[in-house]
């Protein structure tokens, strides 16, 4: 796992072999964040992050890199947790990041605040998957920032064109995100 741009750019962070996460492609990572620079401006802006189905983290370090103020990290499973937090240590970044062990799902019904960037990395064989747009936007209000971007990272066969938030889609070999405003 290697960051691709910003102040910790080329630093890398090997994933041990047991870690049932799939971390976005450096390939993927770089061209997506090109597309975001028309939406968002990390650096000058410094904004709020939410990084679902964190994994292995690289999102949650990459948004760091990129000058996010602050961004919170959802994951259930201990192990990439305890990854995430030893990466951030090593940066001394610890305090930049808010990682929560928690079930997505449940964590969106009651997300405590809004956010300008959302990101989120589900197994592509989430049985939920559609309903993620739906949970972030939802009729109580969206967690995320009038402006802000929602980025959904899924499989080929997903498609979320009708959706009245969709604002494009983008795809890098087998790496399918979808943009939301």
């Amino acid at each position: 796992m290697r960051v691709v741009a910003g102040k910790y750019k080329g630093r890398h962070f090997d994933v041990p072999r047991s870690f049932k996460a799939r971390p976005t492609t450096d390939f993927a990572k770089e061209n997506l964040f090109n597309v975001l620079r028309s939406y968002i401006d990390f650096e000058d802006e410094a904004p709020q992050a939410l990084d679902l189905f964190a994994g292995t983290g690289s999102i949650t370090l990459e948004l760091l890199s990129r000058g996010c103020s602050h961004v919170t990290a959802v994951e259930l499973d201990p192990q990439h947790i305890s990854f995430i937090r030893s990466f951030l240590r090593q940066l001394k970044a610890e305090s930049d990041v808010t990682i929560l062990r928690a079930d997505v799902l449940r964590f969106l019904k009651k997300a405590p605040g809004t956010y300008d960037f959302i990101f989120a990395d589900p197994p592509y064989a989430l049985p939920e998957l559609q309903q993620l747009p739906a949970l972030i936007f939802r009729e109580d209000g969206s967690i995320l920032k009038e402006g802000g971007i929602f980025v959904l990272e899924h499989g080929k066969t997903q498609d979320f064109r009708q959706h009245p938030h969709f604002i494009g889609h983008r795809a890098y070999g087998s790496v399918n995100f979808s943009l939301f405003q």
